[in-house]
């Protein structure tokens, strides 16, 4: 995980040389003073909201991070070739304008979108809505899901986006391995649930582009209705398991405000938040699906969060967090483990 630099802080490159590009690049839309403000919100990939006051233009600016990176890591050129393959279909996207992929304007590969205006919710009791209006925009979020996985990948040329089947064994040697290699604390019911999913392994072949990391806060509202507008945030995406993002959409089902703004504790019944049970069904009856995630699926959500998790706590010691950074979201990670242990002992 690369640091972060607080909004409106300074980009690390030369402001001049992209207004000059875009302003080459973009006849029309690029022209007078640019404004340039950092979004913050735990991107790894810098963002930046970029204008041109003076004819109304409202981009994106999405960036590798500076310095060395893994070869795979922060692969925002796969981010605008999925915007792009999904745009004018039925999954909401900000529209793309431009991909550049050397590093002679920012120092690094980037490219543009279009800004839109809406609501974006990282706790997902959603404040500030009223029950009805929070219940429905619930379900939206299961039938854009399940627009997402109805896309048809292949006639979209995107049958190299990633590996088609054998996904969550594949899934699960990552994850292990980097648990077994990475871990800053012995904890028990990561290894438990380990050798419990490999004993209940989903090894079917079904195959959808998958967003990797689909949650609400990661979802654009419209200003006034309970419409999704946007899904943002595709550097996780690939071929994959559909379940693997219904069952990771549930966590908040899972979790409890203080572990990661969860909604396990709340009156979900006076805010209006339907059951995970009511969310599935609309989900299933809108991607045209028998059954939407089992135990294994939801219990592998919890563990690779966990060792997620994990990861950012040995980040956070190595690097220039505070120790005591490092030592929460350690024991965050503990609790997503300990869930992921509870539900598969559930009747076993």
């Amino acid at each position: 995980m690369s640091a972060e630099q607080p909004p409106g802080s300074a980009p690390e490159f030369e402001t001049g040389r992209l207004d000059a590009f875009l302003k080459a690049a973009l006849p029309g839309r690029a022209s007078g003073r640019m404004a340039l403000e950092r979004i913050s919100g735990g991107q790894s990939n810098p963002t930046f909201f970029l204008s041109y006051p003076d004819c109304g233009t409202e981009l994106v600016l999405r960036k590798k991070p500076p310095g060395p990176l893994l070869p795979s890591a922060h692969a925002i050129e796969r981010e605008y070739r999925i915007l792009k393959a999904l745009s004018g279909s039925a999954v909401p996207v900000p529209p793309v304008l431009l991909l550049h992929e050397r590093p002679d304007v920012v120092g690094t590969p980037f490219y543009l979108m279009e800004r839109l205006q809406g609501r974006v919710f990282h706790d997902a009791s959603l404040p500030g809505v009223s029950p009805e209006e929070r219940r429905a925009m619930y379900f939206a979020m299961a039938e854009t899901l399940a627009a997402l996985h109805r896309f048809d990948w292949q006639a979209a040329g995107l049958g190299d986006f990633g590996k088609p089947g054998n996904y969550y064994a594949r899934q699960l040697r990552r994850w292990g391995g980097q648990w077994r290699e990475t871990r800053t604390r012995e904890i028990p019911a990561v290894d438990r649930v380990i050798a419990w999913l490999e004993a209940n392994l989903d090894d079917s072949a079904e195959t959808t582009i998958v967003h990797g990391d689909f949650r609400p806060g990661n979802l654009m509202f419209a200003p006034e209705t309970p419409t999704v507008v946007a899904v943002l945030d595709w550097e996780l995406s690939t071929l994959g398991h559909p379940l693997s993002d219904v069952a990771f959409s549930c966590l908040p089902w899972q979790s409890t405000p203080a572990m990661y703004a969860g909604i396990v504790g709340l009156d979900r019944a006076a805010l209006g938040i339907p059951s995970q049970e009511e969310y599935l069904e609309r989900y299933c009856l809108a991607a045209g699906r028998a059954q939407g995630p089992g135990r294994f699926h939801i219990a592998f959500s919890l563990f690779r969060f966990a060792v997620i998790l994990d990861g950012i706590a040995a980040r956070a010691r190595a690097g220039n967090a505070a120790a005591e950074n490092a030592v929460a979201v350690g024991e965050l990670a503990e609790s997503f483990a300990l869930r992921a242990q509870a539900l598969i002992e559930t009747n076993a």
